[in-house]
């Protein structure tokens, strides 16, 4: 069984070739000891059987900001924490992100769904709170309509 970041990373690859339009990448911030990866995508992204698994809906208007935590003074193990945050689009509508934890192995996962419309740019505001540290993760991403 494929874990959720391997599914993510196949179907992107899979996305790319039929999409070369359409750039999605992960990207990460550094804070402190601990890495933060984070990417948003169209939950359509997802295989359909994934999707169920883990309770997502799969939708051209919907996206699926996903976020792990690693200790760079573990090895790069995966760290739990707690995750609250805000998407803002550019006309100021908010929506609140509930975030659901992910357990496979030893790998952990945040995944929030998020509503869009065809190439809206939104603002993600997210706060990861772990060992009593709280850092404020920010960062744009455009999202597109299959």
């Amino acid at each position: 069984m494929l874990t959720l970041n391997r599914l993510l990373i196949a179907s992107l690859l899979t996305a790319f070739s039929l999409f070369s339009s359409i750039t999605f990448a992960e990207q990460s911030l550094r804070f402190a000891n601990l890495q933060v990866h984070y990417i948003a995508l169209p939950t359509t992204f997802l295989q359909p059987e994934i999707a169920q698994q883990y309770g997502i809906k799969r939708s051209k208007f919907t996206g699926l900001i996903n976020i792990s935590v690693l200790d760079e003074n573990d090895n790069l193990k995966a760290v739990a924490a707690q995750l609250s945050g805000t998407g803002k689009n550019l006309i100021g509508q908010v929506e609140t992100l509930n975030f659901k934890e992910i357990r496979e192995g030893e790998a952990i996962y945040y995944i929030a769904t998020y509503p869009f419309s065809n190439e809206e740019i939104v603002n993600f505001s997210i706060a990861i709170k772990s060992a009593n540290t709280t850092n404020t993760l920010k960062f744009q991403h455009k999202f597109y309509t299959e």
